[in-house]
């Protein structure tokens, strides 16, 4: 597991019109907030069946929050977050990276 504030993330963060790439959301939410997470790439496909997903960051996701669904934030005290909309809800009421 990473240390320190982390976000993975599925392919990139890619610029998409809105209401955007999930992924980017919570990148730009928190970068916004001033918290610059380590990112993790996560190949493969949220709906795919987990034998199909079986990178290193889906199988730390899954871990993390028993689905394949990126993104997931774990915050420095190790809280995680998981969803765009959580981890921009999070890092609006953030005080400290």
């Amino acid at each position: 597991m990473a240390t320190g504030p982390t976000l993975y993330i599925c392919w990139g963060l890619f610029r998409t019109p809105r209401p955007g790439h999930a992924c980017r959301n919570a990148y730009d939410a928190l970068t916004a907030a001033g918290i610059r997470p380590k990112l993790v790439h996560c190949y493969g496909w949220g709906p795919l069946p987990a034998w199909l997903n079986r990178t290193r960051g889906r199988r730390e996701v899954r871990r993390l929050t028993d689905r394949d669904w990126v993104p997931v934030f774990v915050a420095a005290d190790g809280s995680v977050i998981a969803g765009s909309h959580a981890i921009t809800t999070w890092a609006l009421t953030a005080t400290t990276p």
